[in-house]
């Protein structure tokens, strides 16, 4: 569900808390001053910081979801385009979005029992699709690894170990990172050699 201007507001400002002074840390009166409104304004959208948390993180998740849809709706059927797609979409968001990301790694610990079952089950799209991507890959005799669960997990560990160390005045620009890092995944998933994709073999 989209969110409103003053839901996004919330969102951002208790974003930048939360990864500032961490969850447990923060408080839900100090995110509200910050946002420049009353607390029972907050409270109106928000019931509770575990609520706000949970928002959140969902909205991490529909931002890193935008990324790779958009990135596979436009590299077409492919196993290899699209893998490289969803790749280069993952470091996007790691890049662009730092605090999105940091968030995911740290405080999802925080959310009660309810939340972190929903955030898990909003969680499965970008996972089972990357899944799809690897086992058509497989089927098709593209992808030759052995090991494409191991792979899967390799590649989705890597690209989120990026937000650790990603400098943006560095000299890695993200979208160099994104070539590089496809490259990586494919060297998983084709040990020994590159595949072309059907595009490059049809040229």
């Amino acid at each position: 569900m989209a969110l409103s201007p003053r839901q996004r507001m919330f969102v951002e400002v208790g974003r930048k808390e939360f990864v500032r002074n961490g969850y447990g840390s923060s408080s839900i009166r100090t995110i509200a001053q910050e946002a420049g409104v009353s607390l029972s304004a907050l409270y109106y959208h928000y019931k509770n910081k575990q609520d706000l948390l949970l928002a959140i993180l969902m909205d991490g998740v529909d931002t890193y979801d935008s990324l790779w849809e958009k990135a596979l709706e436009a590299a077409g059927d492919d196993p290899v385009e699209q893998l490289r797609a969803f790749v280069r979409a993952n470091v996007e968001f790691r890049t662009q979005f730092p605090e999105h990301g940091r968030m995911i790694a740290t405080e999802i610990r925080n959310l009660e029992p309810e939340g972190a079952r929903l955030y898990d089950e909003r969680r499965r799209v970008g996972r089972q699709r990357i899944r799809t991507i690897i086992d058509d890959g497989v089927a098709a005799g593209v992808f030759t690894t052995k090991y494409p669960d191991d792979c899967r997990k390799s590649i989705l560990a890597m690209t989120a170990a990026i937000a650790n160390w990603y400098d943006p005045n560095g000299p890695d620009t993200p979208a160099e990172l994104g070539e590089r890092y496809a490259e990586m995944a494919l060297n998983l998933l084709c040990p020994g050699e590159i595949p072309e994709s059907s595009a490059g073999k049809k040229g």
